[in-house]
């Protein structure tokens, strides 16, 4: 076994052991939040899409102020 076999082996023997297990339908995707549920979650989501919404159209402002000065 090499070291990051033995690596993960710890990892997965701490995530098995802990109390606090995190939910399955979060487990091994890219952001976890996406997949959670409860208030805190369900703002933190709604926030995100705004900021995403926002910076869209800020890319598009400048984008198109970029091209009237040319």
């Amino acid at each position: 076994m090499n070291n990051q076999d033995k690596d993960n082996k710890k990892k997965e023997d701490n995530i098995e052991s802990s109390p606090f297990k995190p939910d399955p339908e979060t487990l091994h995707t890219t952001d976890p939040q996406e997949h959670m549920k409860g208030p805190v979650s369900s703002s933190v989501q709604k926030t995100k899409e705004n900021v995403e919404k926002n910076d869209e159209q800020s890319k598009k402002e400048a984008e198109q102020k970029k091209e009237k000065n040319m």
